[in-house]
């Protein structure tokens, strides 16, 4: 009797202060607070599709709300810095990709985060090949169009990325090492603005996820020339690979980006392993699983110690590319 007295006078003084509730399950931690799910990539991109459907979901779930919050710039690492120095208490998530988390600590001599050491993973989302489009009236209808018409132009064709040290901007460098044919890069703040340059005709072409390409092919506005998987995708079956182009120094060309979510480091473990699980749940209903698979991604299920080698592999086989194709950010 004596302890329910007690327990219940705990709770009244928690309520009386103000503090939020707690939620149940592994890794209790107050969900009453909103937790701010950082996106370093303006909207529309893929990785803020990706927070969006997530996001509601894993609130419902923690019983609050998850804000999504853009912060792009610089290939994803102004939103990761932000989210790098974050307190470390389950409050903030960071949507993680190739460019932010891999590729760009190679690109940037004076990164302000180190993309292992900064953060913890949580979740690999999944993986996903680029597709090379150009604009549904564009003259180029394959690859070997594209390198011709490049060959021939001032500087080369233009395309577009979602920034300096993004797939997409490292896919044109890659193609371009392979093949010895030049281009121009104009990197933007994210997917989103730079597709609809392509749409409307003011860049020549780009590499994206087919999270971002798929529709507006599907929808006519753009023309998919090629995709960076090492075989054709089940959602795009018409459109050839780059290894398929027959091209010499391109039969080997395979470029896969990549989506996964990061907390601050220190971060809890408890807390970690709460939200791994949840996520893991939610993305293994039926509902997601043909969401990521109709986006042309392949879905992955990995504990948080092999995502933690996956991206230490992945770190080390860009920068060998980074520095092999004399690649600098701009």
């Amino acid at each position: 009797m004596q302890r329910r007295t007690l327990i219940r006078t705990a709770l009244a003084s928690s309520l009386a202060a103000g503090l939020p509730a707690f939620a149940q399950g592994p890794g209790n931690w107050p969900t009453g607070k909103a937790i701010t799910y950082l996106v370093p990539f303006p909207a529309g991109g893929t990785t803020d599709v990706l927070a969006r459907l997530i996001g509601q979901k894993l609130g419902t779930v923690l019983g609050t709300s998850v804000i999504i919050d853009n912060k792009g710039g610089a290939g994803g690492s102004v939103g990761s810095e932000i989210g790098s120095r974050a307190a470390p208490d389950g409050f903030t998530m960071v949507g993680g990709t190739i460019s932010s988390h891999a590729i760009n600590v190679s690109l940037y001599p004076k990164l302000g985060y180190d993309p292992q050491k900064s953060f913890a993973p949580v979740t690999l989302i999944g993986t996903n090949p680029l597709v090379l489009v150009v604009n549904q009236a564009s003259p180029y209808k394959t690859l070997k169009d594209v390198l011709e018409a490049s060959k021939t132009k001032s500087g080369g064709l233009s395309s577009a990325s979602a920034g300096t040290g993004t797939s997409q901007h490292l896919s044109l460098e890659l193609l371009a090492f392979k093949s010895g044919v030049k281009f121009t890069h104009i990197p933007y703040k994210g997917s989103g603005p730079a597709i609809q340059d392509v749409i409307g005709g003011q860049v020549d072409m780009m590499f994206d996820t087919t999270v971002v390409a798929g529709p507006h092919v599907q929808s006519g506005k753009l023309r998919a020339i090629a995709v960076t998987s090492a075989k054709r995708l089940a959602s795009m079956p018409d459109v050839p690979t780059v290894a398929e182009s027959g091209i010499a120094g391109l039969q080997d060309f395979e470029v896969l980006s990549w989506q996964a979510i990061f907390v601050p480091a220190g971060t809890p473990a408890p807390i970690v392993e709460r939200l791994h699980t949840e996520i893991r749940k939610i993305l293994a209903t039926p509902e997601m699983q043909e969401k990521l698979k109709g986006f042309g991604m392949e879905p992955a299920d990995l504990s948080t110690a092999k995502i933690a080698a996956f991206q230490k592999a992945e770190v080390e086989k860009w920068a060998q590319v980074i520095k092999a194709a004399g690649i600098k950010a701009d």
